[in-house]
């Protein structure tokens, strides 16, 4: 039976409700994955080293996506829990429509920069082709990309967020199928693994839209509406620090790469690549557990039911802990058997890599705490405060570290910078949490 957002929720019903949209995200980010290993044992080292460095900037792009899913359901939720279901549909329909519009702007901005961008980022020669022909085609599905970040947050709005995970499982399947084709068999290298990625993002983009399109059975549906400057400011403040995270992300591992290619070489770019990647995996659960718990927080708070607000607050806490502690356990034990999977054909780089990946997973112990605190004020409807952990935790203290610690210990300080990050950005989290709980009355 389908799970409303007005219900009281024990542990049981939470986490049933929020693991759609955490599997969703693992296979998001599994057959995001799918490119690089496929591209790193059958196409080779080089062109697996251009994806690693031009794919931050493709990541960037469609960050404002992110922006308006997370921002925009934060506010359809709160609609929905004031009993205005009539503006919450108008809000939606204005935040897709502008998702296309924008999509279609940064894909024509993509295209003229996508070369100038990979030499500037230190690619030279045959990296740079690579790089150009990769990028190209992916940015060719820009605008399905920017749909399929937004449609994550409001398929869990709608409380259907087990057809978010349909939708995902179709295009990771679409990419993994395609991949294997266009780069195993075909042999078309870098052109077939971009190939394999752009289908899948039309895939996981535009199915939604026209779910959305068409008479439904969720909380929503596309319809005719204006632009209301109001909603749209809102949903871009709300929505900042998931674009502060996105954004952040990618210029942070452009920074990472740049250390990495001055410090250790092709091969540092190559292994900073395979462990993002399985980093992602990881980290995808507490991005799902926060994507699938912030519509039901936004809810309570627009019904203004503080009791459950307080039950949500305290279980999430309780649950991410918990998934911190085993993730880290198993990141420690499969660091070398994953490492093997995307480069066991080179032992030199396999050692660097599986090193690298044991110091950077010690950061999921806290990552969670971190991710779920932006997401829970972005629920409340407090962008800045959201922004503001975002903004610390995924660019200045990165930036900071990365800079800093590699002068005293080397490469390893590369490998531990986002350990040290996460937690200089756990006290942000904490002493916001306690400085805004007499506002919001969650604890």
């Amino acid at each position: 039976m389908r799970i409303q957002l007005s219900e009281h929720f024990n542990y049981r019903k939470l986490i049933r409700f929020v693991v759609p949209s955490i599997i969703m995200m693992i296979f998001t980010s599994v057959y995001g994955v799918v490119d690089g290993l496929f591209v790193s044992n059958f196409v080779g080292k080089t062109p697996f080293a251009a994806v690693n460095l031009i794919y931050p900037f493709l990541m960037l792009l469609g960050a404002p996506g992110f922006m308006i899913g997370t921002g925009g359901s934060a506010i359809v939720a709160k609609t929905l829990g004031e009993g205005d279901r009539e503006k919450a549909n108008r809000c939606f329909s204005m935040l897709v429509y502008i998702t296309i519009a924008g999509g279609v702007l940064l894909t024509l901005a993509g295209l003229l920069w996508v070369r100038p961008i990979a030499e500037a980022l230190g690619a030279e020669g045959a990296m740079v082709e690579e790089c150009v022909r990769y990028g190209r085609i992916i940015l060719l599905a820009g605008t399905a990309f920017m749909l399929q970040n937004t449609f994550q947050s409001f398929l869990v709005t709608a409380e259907k967020p087990h057809l978010g995970l349909a939708v995902t499982i179709a295009a990771g399947l679409t990419n993994i199928l395609f991949d294997a084709l266009f780069v195993a068999v075909f042999r078309w290298g870098t052109v077939g693994a971009a190939a394999a990625t752009a289908m899948s993002q039309v895939v996981g983009g535009i199915l939604p839209l026209l779910y959305f399109a068409r008479p439904n059975n969720s909380l929503l549906r596309l319809t005719r509406t204006g632009l209301d400057g109001k909603v749209l400011l809102k949903t871009c403040t709300n929505g900042s620090s998931e674009l502060m995270t996105n954004v952040s992300m990618s210029l942070v591992n452009i920074l990472y790469n740049f250390q990495l290619i001055r410090m250790a070489g092709e091969d540092g770019v190559a292994a900073y690549g395979v462990i993002m990647y399985v980093n992602f995996i990881f980290v995808s659960v507490f991005i799902g557990y926060s994507i699938g718990s912030a519509p039901v927080i936004g809810y309570h708070y627009g019904a203004e039911n503080e009791n459950e607000l307080k039950n949500l607050f305290r279980k999430s806490l309780i649950l991410v802990g918990l998934a911190g502690l085993a993730m880290t356990a198993l990141a420690e034990l499969l660091s070398l058997p994953l490492s093997s999977i995307f480069v066991g054909y080179d032992a030199e780089l396999l050692t660097l890599t599986c090193h690298g990946f044991r110091l950077n997973s010690l950061s999921f112990l806290v990552i969670g705490f971190n991710i779920f605190a932006s997401a829970f004020f972005t629920a409340l409807n407090n962008g800045v405060v959201s922004a503001v952990i975002s903004f610390l935790r995924t660019l200045v203290f990165q930036i900071i570290v990365v800079l800093v610690l590699p002068v005293f210990i080397g490469v390893d300080g590369i490998w531990l910078s986002i350990v040290v990050a996460e937690l200089l950005a756990l006290a942000v989290s904490i002493w916001f949490f306690l400085g805004q709980r007499g506002r919001y009355r969650y604890a």
